[in-house]
């Protein structure tokens, strides 16, 4: 694990936080309600996405 966090790490969460805004727009209400639901705010919901999003991508 990494101590520091520098511009790509930075560029990484923004890129993956963008495209999850873009995935919870055109997720249909159901989705949304079921993910507020389990996450109880749409900011929660969100960074539990990107977290698993940046978990899943491969580390260079």
């Amino acid at each position: 694990m990494q101590d520091s966090f520098n511009d790509e790490h930075a560029a990484q969460v923004i890129d993956a936080a963008q495209q999850m805004i873009d995935i919870w727009l055109r997720l249909s209400p159901e989705k949304q309600a079921a993910l507020l639901q389990r996450f109880g705010t749409q900011e929660n919901a969100l960074a539990a996405l990107v977290a698993t999003r940046l978990v899943a991508q491969p580390q260079a």
